[in-house]
């Protein structure tokens, strides 16, 4: 199974939206508390590439962007097979 992390900050819909679809996949994954100014939000933008926005989804220690990027890859199909 693959390994999932993702940043979120407090408050945050879109973090909410995407844990809402990772949980509604029944699959285990790591939520990272980000808030601005952290040290977690920090390594965050350091894994990213220098991406400052909430959520950050890693995939196996890859990033794969955000709520968007996340949506995107449900919607074409290919969220699945990077999950197991």
């Amino acid at each position: 199974m693959s390994k999932i992390e993702i940043y979120t900050q407090p408050g945050c819909p879109f973090c909410q939206k995407a844990v809402s679809l990772l949980n509604s996949k029944g699959i285990q994954f790591t939520q990272i508390n980000a808030p601005k100014g952290s040290q977690e939000r920090e390594e965050s933008i350091k894994r990213s590439g220098g991406k400052t926005t909430v959520p950050q989804i890693f995939i196996n220690g890859q990033s794969i962007g955000g709520c968007d990027d996340l949506l995107k890859l449900e919607d074409s199909g290919k969220l699945d097979s990077l999950l197991k």
